[in-house]
């Protein structure tokens, strides 16, 4: 038999979602493309940084691709982050995305992905897609521009 100091130190999860007052669904940005991905991302992401260290970002979208959410997952160094796809469905769940859109920034303007980058996209896709959660794209971005695994066919 537990004692009831034992079962007090059961931890409770509690699950909400909190939006911002007077944001009517309407009027949260609608994603039809990876430039318009690219534009939140942008708008979010601190300039002052984008060129200097590595960062993760995911934008959460409900069914009628509405920004629901966007989450930085982390910030790292000149040369990488961690993106924990735990953190990220996790996320996801919490607030009932339907769809979610990763990115991150190379700080040495390449956009090209990297082995690891295409590995975490293929990872991420594989956990979201257990829950009925659909990666629409993964953007890696700059200043000047972004690269979009959908657009070049890579999800």
């Amino acid at each position: 038999m537990l004692s009831l100091e034992v079962l007090n130190n059961v931890s409770e999860i509690d699950i909400v979602y909190k939006r911002k007052a007077n944001c009517k669904i309407a009027e949260r940005p609608l994603i039809s493309s990876s430039s318009d991905a690219y534009q939140v991302f942008l708008h979010y992401w601190n300039g002052d940084k984008i060129d200097l260290l590595e960062e993760f970002k995911v934008i959460f979208l409900n069914r009628g691709n509405r920004v629901m959410q966007l989450l930085p997952v982390s910030q790292g160094g000149l040369t990488g982050t961690v993106a924990d796809p735990r953190v990220i469905l996790g996320a996801a769940l919490k607030v009932a995305a339907c769809s979610v859109i990763i990115s991150h920034n190379h700080p040495s303007g390449n956009l090209r992905p990297s082995k690891a980058d295409e590995e975490l996209t293929t990872r991420i896709k594989s956990a979201a897609n257990y829950f009925d959660i659909k990666l629409l794209d993964h953007l890696i971005i700059s200043q000047e521009g972004y690269y979009s695994f959908a657009d070049e066919g890579l999800l």
